[in-house]
């Protein structure tokens, strides 16, 4: 499959694509579009960047009967971020063949959401606990779902999200096609899945990992005492080669705070933590989106669906709990074929909890000292030090400067 003219969607569609200049399907697309499109269930697993979303909404277009007013379609997401970024893209094609989406999540009024439901839309994307007390409100019914779709898989079905989600699927049409779609898919959501789906097709995009998977280069610094901070700043003062940085930490309180440091030192900055309201939170990544902000500063709630093609850089300020979220973090740079830089700064207590990231992810990585020169372990690699192959991981190319300060 070279094009997506030749799948069997609809004319619109194909309109969208070309106004949005997609022309060529990836591999999760072109191995994924077809079966679920002959009504197969499908599990995918590809990493991020590398067109998830269009490989399970082209189909999902397609299911939807437009003259049918009742939610026929609905897509789960762990975070109302992602829930907003795959509900923009569903839009665009939904439009023009005059299907209805919502989006149902929180931290927002129940009332408009209520009145788009019984206002006829026909696909809902949401999350999962909004969804879940609008199934007990009775404002809204999924017995009429023929098309589901559980988004980073592997999150909506760990132990946090996986009650709503099992209480949600409960209600759901037992024939309804299922299609479950992840960057990781660890084994025991492949066991879970076993009750929820049927004779599903697994995709695992591999065979184009060189040319779909992010070309990243990883550089790890490992630093003593007050050596991290000082290291952010210098970090953040050089050009990030045209684009934006994004700066990871671990918790609400320790982002905020960082925040607040880079702040008053004249670093234009904004910060995303679940402490923010729904509002705060949209019009920081509207900002974000838009180019204005050059350094972002969040959570791990931005690990997962931020989906921002001018991200050159992620700093690792603080490490990720897993392996896994190490892969969603770093993937939030070098998306849709181009380069990013992921930097991860780590201290004495860090190691290990790096180590057993880099078991996760089956690779060493070279540790440097903040001076850039290199720090000898008996695990380190004998090749090039500061970069390592991981999925696609390649050479960069060089931009334009650009500046972290006001």
């Amino acid at each position: 499959m070279t094009t997506f003219s030749e799948f069997k969607i609809r004319p619109s569609s194909l309109k969208v694509l070309e106004a949005m200049e997609i022309v060529e399907p990836t591999d999760i697309q072109a191995h994924s579009i077809p079966p679920l499109l002959e009504g197969r269930d499908v599990i995918g697993q590809a990493h991020t960047g590398s067109g998830k979303t269009l490989a399970f909404g082209l189909p999902l277009i397609e299911s939807i009967v437009p003259e049918n007013k009742w939610v026929q379609a609905l897509v789960l997401t762990p975070t109302r971020e992602l829930a907003i970024q795959v509900g923009d893209v569903l839009e665009k094609l939904a439009r023009p063949a005059k299907i209805k989406t919502t989006l149902i999540y929180g931290g927002r009024a129940y009332g408009p959401q209520k009145d788009a439901i019984y206002g006829g839309a026909q696909v809902v994307i949401g999350t999962p606990g909004r969804v879940l007390d609008h199934l007990n409100q009775g404002t809204m019914r999924v017995d009429g779902v023929t098309y589901l779709v559980l988004d980073e898989a592997d999150q909506m079905l760990d132990r946090g999200f996986a009650p709503d989600v099992e209480r949600i699927l409960a209600q759901t049409n037992k024939e309804r096609q299922t299609a479950l779609f992840s960057a990781t898919t660890p084994e025991w959501v492949m066991k879970v899945m076993d009750k929820h789906l049927r004779d599903a097709v697994v995709i695992q995009s591999v065979d184009d990992e060189v040319e779909y998977e992010p070309d990243i280069q990883h550089v790890v610094y490992e630093c003593f005492g007050d050596e991290k901070m000082s290291l952010l700043l210098k970090l953040l003062d050089e050009p990030s080669e045209g684009g934006t940085t994004l700066v990871f930490g671990r918790t609400k309180h320790g982002v905020r705070n960082l925040g607040v440091k880079l702040e008053r030192m004249g670093y234009q900055i904004d910060v995303l933590q679940g402490n923010l309201s729904q509002g705060q939170r949209e019009r920081v990544l509207s900002k974000f989106r838009a180019g204005k902000t050059p350094i972002l500063l969040a959570t791990n709630v931005a690990a997962r669906g931020l989906d921002v093609l001018h991200i050159t850089r992620v700093i690792n300020f603080e490490l990720p709990e897993t392996a896994e979220l190490f892969t969603h973090r770093v993937g939030r740079t070098g998306r849709m074929g181009r380069s990013g830089k992921a930097i991860t700064l780590i201290g004495p207590a860090d190691l290990p909890k790096w180590r057993e990231i880099e078991r996760g992810l089956g690779k060493t990585m070279q540790r440097l000292a903040p001076d850039g020169s290199e720090i000898k372990t008996t695990a380190a690699r004998t090749a090039t030090p500061s970069r390592v192959r991981s999925g696609g991981f390649g050479s960069r190319r060089r931009r334009p400067a650009f500046a972290g300060r006001r």
